[in-house]
């Protein structure tokens, strides 16, 4: 395969990861247990503009990795158009989530897991580093967030 297209700017490359986290709904989750076992699940998320809100079940693979380890990967999607999000993650039960996010996470994706019949909690990720890239030609200037600050 050619690759003709000229790299995207970083400034373009962070105009669309918020693009991105705007409209798409889902997002890969990679967390680990203790004993370093992966789990990769996809789920619904919001963005609030400093943090994406996750919800599921306390008690699964994820919900306890998430708790346990307060770290995770985020992934968007298509391998030719890769985003990685790494964040810290804060656990709120279904009574202790700010209502500004629950509500939103209602309206973007029609759900409210706190009228669920099953137990859910909410899990902020405030990112920590941010890296996007189409195919290797942007490989050299994929970071675009580290400790938590916009490079660009």
């Amino acid at each position: 395969m050619t690759i003709t297209e000229v790299p995207r700017s970083p400034e373009h490359r962070k105009r669309d990861v918020l693009d991105r986290l705007e409209r798409e709904t889902d997002v890969w989750v990679a967390s680990a247990d203790a004993d370093g076992v992966p789990c990769l699940v996809a789920l619904w998320f919001v963005w609030d503009g400093e943090a994406l809100w996750l919800a599921t079940r306390p008690g699964n693979p994820t919900g306890r990795n998430l708790r346990a380890g307060r770290r995770t990967r985020l992934a968007f999607g298509d391998t030719r158009d890769v985003v990685l999000i790494d964040g810290d993650v804060e656990t709120y039960g279904s009574d202790e989530v700010p209502p500004a996010a629950a509500e939103a996470f209602r309206a973007k994706t029609g759900w409210d897991p706190r009228g669920d019949s099953a137990t859910y909690a909410y899990y902020r990720v405030r990112p920590r580093a941010v890296q996007a890239w189409h195919e290797q030609r942007e490989l050299p200037q994929r970071h675009l967030m580290r400790d938590g600050i916009w490079l660009v």
